[in-house]
């Protein structure tokens, strides 16, 4: 699999947020979005997983435009927990896993790996932030998505919970995933799997 940008551009209110951004993506590597608040490193992030149209430029998955490929083909993590607060931590996932239609995935393993697994039968609103967080972050186990793309995955985590997403994302890379997404904190990724892109 291969993941192409080229000349993407993005506007708010008809003006350009961003210089043109080009890159490729291979399997097994990452690329980290860098910038100051307000560049447009959320909008580039919506544009690069389909939910929102570029200004210019082009979208490559495989060689094909990214809008004809299944919603299974990425995986998207944005700023807000996809969850249901009135329900348990195992519904949620089996809810997420339903909707994806990644059912031969095991809902708990996933909240094992994530050490959430001894409180899967508690309501949502129970939780931190940090736990939350580490929920959603779970969602992504469930997936066959090659490709992730999160927008501040590490928001609300303590250290446990950092170490637990390089982990994981550590995992994915290795097993040939992709990753492209944006933070303000340190990413332990090996250098030769990173890319640096700034905004």
């Amino acid at each position: 699999m291969l993941f192409q940008a080229s000349e993407l551009s993005c506007t708010r209110q008809s003006r350009p947020l961003f210089q043109p951004v080009s890159f490729s993506l291979n399997p097994g590597n990452a690329i980290l979005i860098e910038g100051p608040n307000g560049v447009g490193k959320t909008t580039l992030l919506k544009t690069l997983c389909g939910l929102r149209r570029p200004e210019s430029g082009t979208l490559l998955l495989n060689g094909k435009s990214i809008a004809n490929h299944t919603p299974s083909s990425l995986s998207w993590l944005g700023h807000h927990n996809p969850l249901k607060d009135d329900l348990s931590a195992l519904e949620n996932l089996e809810m997420l896993a339903l909707l994806c239609g990644h059912n031969q995935h095991c809902p708990i393993e996933a909240l094992r790996f994530m050490q959430l697994d001894k409180r899967r039968h508690h309501a949502v609103n129970t939780f931190s932030a940090g736990m939350k967080r580490r929920l959603a972050l779970a969602s992504l186990l469930l997936s066959d998505s090659l490709l992730w793309i999160l927008d501040e995955p590490q928001t609300a985590l303590d250290v446990a919970g950092i170490r637990l997403f390089e982990e994981m994302v550590n995992n994915h890379l290795q097993q040939g995933g992709m990753l492209i997404m944006t933070s303000h904190q340190p990413l332990d990724i090996a250098l030769q799997r990173l890319q640096l892109t700034p905004l």
